[in-house]
């Protein structure tokens, strides 16, 4: 299935090279894991733009009944499970970060390195994980992102080879090019579509849409996707990109404090189809300070509580 820390001060410095997977019973401050709540992309890019009283798209009923009416919001996120880390790590890295050489299974649509990836960089699953592997890095004195899909270290991380790769100016609008996939199978970044703690618990606010993942989709996308991943055609497919929010009627206020936070965002800036997967699976980011029962309240919401917001033009080819 293609799919594709240091604490940040407001002077935007940064301390260190931290991973976003922090030891349980670290002391405060040694292994922070947060960018400070900082607000990626410009305020009038898609992901930052508040669609709580965008119009419903008229295919939204059947296209929330193909990705799963009766399906649980999962948070596909938190600390572990199995023994293994639940979530997409990130690392935050200082512009002087050694670049390294990375190869690409698909390098016809990936951006080609080098890559700022330390040789310890978080893989999503872990260092022996067979699924997406996704690795990410955030280069905050420049400002720019660095994605991988299929990550693997070779010699040590002196070098890395990869499914594919992705790098996004944070302070742009820019676009893939048509039909580019990237580290995510919809063309689009994956960290700014992530839940994370330091938004979360520490910012008390998400001011950017999420990332969740359907079944199936359509051999189709909606900007701000850029490819598809799918060889259907059908209508009630969702396509790549497909936005939906939470239903304003839906009450809340029940909720544990934390999962209003992340609630609230899906109300006001919804979240973007991004992957095949499991029905109605949100992103984030793995910490070992999350409280995976108080996330596991957002189970109680099901798939018939979102909408999906009117799409634009819808891209086929």
């Amino acid at each position: 299935m293609r799919q594709f820390v240091a604490v940040i001060a407001a002077s935007l410095a940064v301390i260190a090279c931290k991973s976003a997977t922090n030891p349980p019973d670290s002391p405060p401050g040694e292994n922070e894991v947060s960018i400070a709540g900082r607000r990626m992309f410009p305020a009038d890019n898609p992901w930052n733009k508040d669609v709580s009283s965008d119009p419903v798209d008229p295919a939204s009923d059947v296209l929330i009944s193909t990705c799963g009416a009766n399906a649980q919001l999962h948070p596909d996120f938190g600390t572990t499970w199995n023994g293994g880390p639940i979530g997409i790590p990130y690392v935050v890295v200082r512009g002087d970060q050694q670049r390294v050489p990375v190869t690409f299974d698909y390098d016809d649509e990936s951006d080609p390195g080098p890559y700022p990836v330390p040789a310890d960089a978080p893989i999503e699953g872990g260092s022996s994980s067979n699924g997406d592997r996704h690795v990410l890095v955030v280069d905050a004195d420049n400002w720019k992102l660095y994605e991988l899909f299929d990550a693997h270290p070779v010699n040590g991380g002196a070098r890395w080879t990869a499914g594919s790769g992705a790098i996004f100016d944070l302070s742009s609008n820019s676009l893939r090019p048509a039909g580019w996939t990237s580290a995510d199978a919809a063309g689009l970044p994956i960290l700014p579509g992530l839940v994370r703690y330091d938004e979360v618990v520490e910012q008390k606010e998400i001011k950017h849409a999420l990332r969740f993942t359907c079944p199936t989709t359509r051999r189709a996308y909606v900007a701000p996707a850029r490819h598809f991943a799918s060889s259907r055609t059908e209508a009630s497919q969702p396509p790549m990109g497909m936005r939906v929010r939470l239903k304003s009627s839906v009450d809340i206020s029940a909720y544990p404090a934390n999962v209003r936070v992340i609630l609230r965002a899906l109300k006001t800036y919804g979240m973007f189809l991004a992957d095949n997967g499991s029905s109605f699976f949100l992103s984030g980011a793995h910490d070992m300070r999350w409280n995976d029962d108080e996330l596991g309240a957002m189970k109680q919401l099901h798939g018939r509580d979102f909408e999906v917001v009117r799409m634009g033009s819808i891209v086929t080819q």
